[in-house]
């Protein structure tokens, strides 16, 4: 009987585990592959030409298998969860049946004659066998159908989802891939070689760049021209921006124009692109912002408000409010700021914000050189040398050497914590998580005298959330100023560069005339730049370096221009110029957006203060001044109401620490919400969200 209960249940889980397992592991992924060829490949292949956009969207989507394969697991994963659907169908009956506890007699009298035997579903085992197979056909009719469709429909619809995030960020980096280009050709670079150059930088310029992979592979794989590989690259990429663009560009090559003259003007269109779509963005964002503060903020309020008066009234509303401030307030801010973020990426918010990647190291002592061979007992040597006997043991002081560069990592960040801290803000996080959890568990037994007592706790919450986002905070924004000045003094060091290289100076020359003029943040790391190269590094060495160790989106732009510009040509000030003007176009957006989003941050911050306000003041004069004990007020003359049933005190306290905890709830996502329309970034709001909970610990500190 237990075996004819789980047995089903088990089966059901067991598919739904391999294709979960199959995302993962290889050998299942192609086992499934092989069962559902077998099983649909011909009926694939029979509706294929039907549907030529899911083919399209595939290849605009970048996923990694055929048209016949993918269709292919699509059926077999509808068929599965069809299966699977249907079965858990008849225990998610049953489970609802038991969970309401109907009577039998109840339900058998409620249901017509045919479906009589779903009053003993309480006892699913003792179901006949036409009645278990009778019970599963109306869950696969229902249930295991929505199950099997919503599968197909969403395997479907999933990479032509991917596709439009691809055309987004395809047609968002455009303006500075163009200008890339556009400073390649200059430089005298020809043409194939740009497509290679580019296909490389997708950590760079990103999906823009990923497209030229398309080019590239068809050029070194199946020895195409440029031409047909830049109408291949054209055809399947997800952005019409990018098509029409590649189109004009054979074009162009075809007819054997200019190319520098029509990449300028294409870095012109595709600017005043980006600058109208900011404005549509900032005015989506500015709609958003009085959204927020209607539904998110005066909504709340105005509904706790209503939920008081009736508790007041003498309704029991105090579960509603409870469920509201712990489930409701949060789910809904953590959808906004969901939703916010999708429209944040319009504005490319990576320009300004700092990725926190490692710095890039000098190459080991121990690398061997190009053609050397390095073995797996240390010792290098050539082929021949492998052949006929090991190589002599290194010198001492080489080991030395090497033994010391691996600590230097260990030594930097623990010999200087605040400028690790700084420089990696997120691991402020952990230290200070833990000694806030400990606090925590030392006010638990507090806590549990009696039951649970969330009053014992609260406080430790919101004075640990206080402390964790203000040092989180501080270490943010300096790291994110110090980045913000030395990109704000690019502009002026390409231009400074640029005309020094147009005197006559080489690129290396003009760097050590530049490095001692006033670009504030920048003079230092000119400085560091220049003793690398004073010590014997190459110029491009040096400069991977400092962008290893300043690593924005906007320095590797920058560096990765003039690394690959220096290797076609010695004379860079046209590349110079041209990386001047992108930078100063980027800050001048960066500026423009911070400007119109500061008004509302405030409209957030006022909202605030007045959802605190009102709280306050039901928290501090309202609830205690209410008649306990169920005391009666004389009627109001015409009112109809004889009198008010009162709260107890403990009613009293109980809805003190509610309105204190929403207060909490509502300043840490304002905060957030703050800085995400400010900056784009969430991590930007920690300060405000910080600021809020420390007014609302303050305020409630005073009133109770």
């Amino acid at each position: 009987m237990r075996l004819v209960t789980v047995g089903p249940l088990a089966f059901a889980l067991l598919l739904c585990a391999l294709v979960v397992i199959a995302r993962d592991a290889d050998r299942v992924d192609r086992a499934m592959s092989r069962i559902a060829i077998q099983l649909f490949g011909s009926t694939v292949d029979a509706v294929r030409g039907e549907r030529p956009d899911r083919q399209a969207a595939l290849r605009a989507a970048r996923v990694p298998t055929t048209g016949r394969d993918y269709g292919s697991k699509t059926l077999l994963y509808a068929a599965i969860t069809a299966v699977a659907g249907s079965i858990l169908g008849i225990y998610a009956i049953w489970g609802l049946l038991v969970l309401l506890s109907i009577d039998p007699d109840t339900l058998r009298a409620a249901l017509p004659d045919p479906l009589g035997f779903l009053a003993a579903m309480g006892g699913l085992p003792s179901l006949s066998l036409v009645e278990l197979v009778v019970l599963f056909c109306g869950s696969a009719l229902t249930l295991g159908a929505v199950a099997g469709y919503a599968t197909y429909w969403f395997r479907w619809w999933y990479p032509g989802y991917v596709a439009d995030a691809r055309a987004r960020r395809i047609e968002a980096g455009l303006p500075a891939l163009v200008a890339f280009i556009y400073a390649l050709s200059r430089s005298g670079m020809a043409f194939p070689a740009v497509v290679r150059v580019v296909a490389d930088q997708q950590d760079t310029y990103g999906e823009a760049a990923a497209e030229f992979s398309v080019a590239l592979r068809s050029m070194d794989t199946f020895g195409t021209d440029v031409i047909t590989a830049l109408q291949t690259m054209g055809r399947r990429s997800p952005s019409p921006q990018f098509r029409e663009f590649t189109e004009n560009l054979v074009s162009v090559l075809q007819s054997g124009q200019g190319l520098s003259p029509f990449l300028e003007r294409q870095y012109q269109d595709y600017r005043e692109d980006a600058e109208s779509q900011q404005e549509s963005a900032l005015d989506l964002l500015g709609t958003l912002a009085e959204a927020y503060v209607t539904v998110l903020v005066a909504g709340p309020l105005f509904l706790i408000t209503i939920l008081v008066v009736m508790g007041i009234a003498g309704d029991d509303t105090f579960g509603q409010l409870r469920l509201f401030v712990y489930l409701v307030l949060p789910l809904a801010n953590v959808g906004f700021m969901v939703y916010l973020s999708t429209v944040t990426d319009k504005l490319d918010p990576s320009n300004g914000v700092a990725r926190e990647s490692p710095a890039v190291d000098a190459p080991s002592v121990n690398a061997a050189p190009s053609g050397v061979e390095q073995r797996a007992d240390g010792g290098r040597g050539t082929e021949r040398d492998a052949a006929t006997g090991p190589t002599p043991t290194p010198h001492p002081n080489v080991e030395r050497v090497r033994y010391y560069r691996l600590l230097a990592g260990i030594r930097d960040r623990f010999g200087h914590p605040i400028r690790t801290l700084v420089e990696r803000p997120t691991l402020t996080l952990a230290i200070t998580v833990p000694i806030v959890l400990g606090a925590l568990v030392g006010q638990l037994p507090t806590a549990l005298e009696g039951g649970f007592d969330a009053t014992a706790v609260d406080d430790t919450v919101a004075v640990g959330a206080f402390g964790v986002l203000t040092i989180f905070a501080i270490a943010y924004e300096l790291h994110r100023r110090r980045l913000a000045a030395i990109e704000g003094a690019v502009p002026d060091l390409l231009d400074r560069l640029a005309s020094v290289n147009e005197a006559g100076l080489s690129i290396v020359a003009s760097i050590g005339r530049v490095r001692g003029s006033d670009l504030g943040p920048l003079g230092p790391e000119l400085d560091r730049i220049w003793n690398d190269i004073q010590w014997g590094a190459d110029l491009q060495t040096a400069l991977g370096r400092f962008e290893g160790r300043v690593g924005t989106r906007s320095i590797s732009r920058v560096v990765t221009l003039l690394t690959e510009s220096m290797k076609a040509s010695g004379n860079l000030e046209t590349t110079l110029r041209i990386a001047a003007r992108q930078a100063a176009a980027d800050r001048r957006l960066e500026r423009e957006r911070k400007q119109a989003m500061v008004e509302y941050m405030v409209v957030v911050y006022v909202s605030f203060l007045v959802f605190l306000f009102i709280i306050a003041v039901l928290a501090g004069y309202l609830i205690p001044n209410l008649p306990t004990g169920g005391a009666e007020l004389p009627a109001a003359s015409g009112s109809g109401i004889s009198g008010l049933s009162g709260f107890s005190q403990v009613s009293a306290d109980a809805y003190a620490m509610l309105f204190y905890h929403a207060t909490l709830v509502q300043g840490t996502f304002s905060g957030l919400i703050a800085g995400q329309l400010s900056t784009g970034d969430v991590g930007a709001g920690t300060k405000h969200a910080a600021a809020m909970i420390g007014l609302s610990v303050l305020v409630f500190a005073i009133l109770l």
